[in-house]
């Protein structure tokens, strides 16, 4: 058994347990979009069903001009041959403006929902969100919601339309030879039969098409991010392998999906060609017999055409609404995660923020997974003025330490807190990084100007205001010799800088946020101990009320910090500058 086939099994029973169920969940959401435009949406409807008329209309026009010219009745022509083309000009221009007014609702309904679940993104649990890789997130982001955003608008009205034209059609039909209309809805009890089928096969390839593009779209980017690395190791033959691979697991389920829309092409087809095949033969004995004339056999097969493209784009909109519950409940899985925690309280420690804030870890647990423990009692404080080192082995727990304060983790035990001169205090959480500026590992430049990464956190902060904090965290002097100084462009993730330039400027911009609380997450690793040590002397001259704390394996950082805390496989204690120096030596 193939694993696609494993798959299928496995979907089948969720479809025998609900899938139903959530497939109508899924477009109840998707309905909650499309009642904002639900004006929109019907008069959209209203000028698809008018645009019917006018074809219908236009093709009962040409049977008569036929049927004159036949009978050499010139006198009644000119009026036939003027509605025929004014209906078809019609139904031309309503097409056109049907096909606008939906472009115009789809853009809107892709910003507005991308907007929306943007938000909830970035107030996601840290935790929840992680379990998503950054590829599979830009696809649901992109992908999905282009999908669902095209069928909120499109899809009411298509299948009010497609109905409409089907029995429109069919009525016109009948009006002429109720045998014939019969004969061209041959093929409907068909379509209802396989209906089912269709549906669940449908919904089980539109699954493992998305989540197979999402695998896909996440090697991408973080091959593409992480480009360097793989060129410094001489391993791009391996990943141009595991992207072959990848493309391969694509192109299986893809062509599997295509097979099986060609299978039920076909058979649709030959059901739809003996059905085409016997309704010509009866207009033609109908014809011969003289029970109706050229022109109305013209309108049979016409609109026995225009019967079966109706069927077609009734059938066509069970996979469009099956992609589209698809795409929902991809996008729902993301809209739907926890939020962060927020606290009302917060606000509680504005009024003397500007004369420094304080943090306090008491007693503190912290398990990513519930078998393995990262801190266990762990009791740390920091306060204004201050420098506290954070030292440990790689994978230690420093950063879990820094995560905690950011309150994009929450305790298992105990309580990080954030207080004030005053005594007023609050747990950390989501509402209380206003306080906290931070400078993560890495490089975290983004492409553009110096004034314009700077910036990102401080909209309005003048030119003086930029070079100042430049200037506090060692910048300026590089910056001011580049081209157009604050207004130099960087490349994507800093290129054209060096790792502590880079550094520098991430730095500075932190400082330009001025807030209370600093974080350096191992954020001068890249500086010389000359550069460094007169950084962070900057730092605090400058900045006399700011509580700075410093993750490091340097033993130039420790020199300069007031307490140094040893992150060691859960256990967090302090240590004197002398043990906290021997430790960092033997890391």
């Amino acid at each position: 058994m193939t694993k696609a086939q494993s798959t299928f099994n496995r979907l089948s029973v969720s479809v025998k347990d609900g899938t139903y169920h959530e497939m109508i969940d899924d477009w109840k959401w998707i309905f909650t979009y499309s009642r904002k435009y639900k004006g929109a949406i019907l008069f959209y409807a209203v000028i698809g069903i008018i645009s019917t008329c006018a074809t219908l209309l236009a093709s009962i026009a040409s049977k008569h001009v036929i049927d004159i010219i036949a009978g050499f009745e010139y006198h009644r022509l000119g009026v036939m041959a003027a509605l025929m083309v004014g209906s078809a000009v019609f139904s031309l221009v309503f097409s056109s403006l049907v096909n606008r007014l939906s472009t115009k609702l789809s853009l809107r309904i892709n910003n507005e929902i991308q907007s929306d679940i943007f938000d909830k993104i970035i107030d996601a649990d840290w935790m929840e969100l992680n379990a998503f890789s950054n590829g599979d997130i830009l696809n649901r982001f992109n992908g999905d919601v282009s999908t669902v955003a095209d069928n909120a608008v499109s899809w009411i009205p298509s299948i009010l339309i497609a109905l409409f034209n089907l029995f429109a059609t069919f009525l016109v039909i009948w009006h002429y030879n109720e045998t014939m209309a019969w004969m061209t809805f041959a093929t409907a009890p068909i379509l209802l039969f396989m209906s089912r089928y269709l549906i669940r096969r449908q919904r089980e390839y539109g699954k493992l098409t998305r989540e197979a593009s999402s695998r896909l779209m996440s090697f991408e980017t973080e091959t593409i991010y992480n480009m360097d690395t793989l060129k410094s190791f001489g391993i791009m033959d391996l990943f141009s392998h595991r992207l072959r691979e990848r493309q391969e697991d694509y192109r299986k389920i893809a062509l599997e999906r295509n097979l099986f829309k060609i299978k039920t092409d076909v058979f649709m087809s030959v059901i739809s060609l003996l059905v085409q095949y016997a309704a010509f033969g009866y207009c033609l004995w109908l014809l011969w017999t003289n029970q109706i004339k050229l022109g109305t056999m013209v309108l049979f097969l016409e609109q026995r055409a225009n019967l079966s493209s109706a069927m077609n784009k009734v059938i066509s909109v069970v996979p469009t609404f099956l992609n589209s519950s698809v795409s929902a409940h991809r996008i729902r899985e993301l809209v739907q995660l926890p939020k962060e925690r927020h606290l009302s309280a917060t606000t509680s420690l504005d009024e003397h923020a500007d004369k420094g804030l304080s943090v306090c870890a008491e007693n503190v647990d912290y398990s990513y997974v519930e078998t393995k423990t990262v801190l266990s009692g762990m009791n740390l404080e920091a306060h204004p003025g201050e420098i506290i080192g954070l030292i440990g082995e790689s994978g230690g727990g420093k950063t879990t330490v820094i995560r905690l304060i950011l309150g994009l983790i929450n305790p298992t035990a105990g309580s990080v807190k954030i207080s004030d001169r005053m005594g007023n205090e609050i747990e950390c959480n989501a509402d209380s990084r206003k306080f906290i500026s931070y400078v993560p590992q890495g490089n975290t430049i983004l492409a553009g100007t110096v004034a314009e990464n700077l910036r990102m956190v401080n909209d309005n902060a003048s030119d003086e205001e930029l070079i100042s904090a430049l200037s506090v965290s060692c910048a300026w002097e590089f910056v001011k010799r580049m081209k157009d100084g604050i207004n130099s462009r960087i490349g994507e993730r800093g290129k054209g800088l060096s790792e502590g330039q880079a550094q520098r400027i991430a730095i500075a911009r932190a400082l330009l946020r001025n807030s209370p609380i600093l974080l350096l997450d191992e954020a001068t690793s890249a500086l010389d101990t000359a550069t460094e040590r007169r950084l962070l002397r900057n730092i605090m001259v400058k900045k006399p009320n700011k509580t700075v704390i410093v993750t490091s394996h340097r033993p130039s950082v420790l020199d300069l910090c007031e307490r140094v805390y040893l992150v060691d496989n859960g256990d967090v204690h302090i240590l004197n500058k002398e043990e906290a120096a021997q430790r960092v030596a033997n890391f």
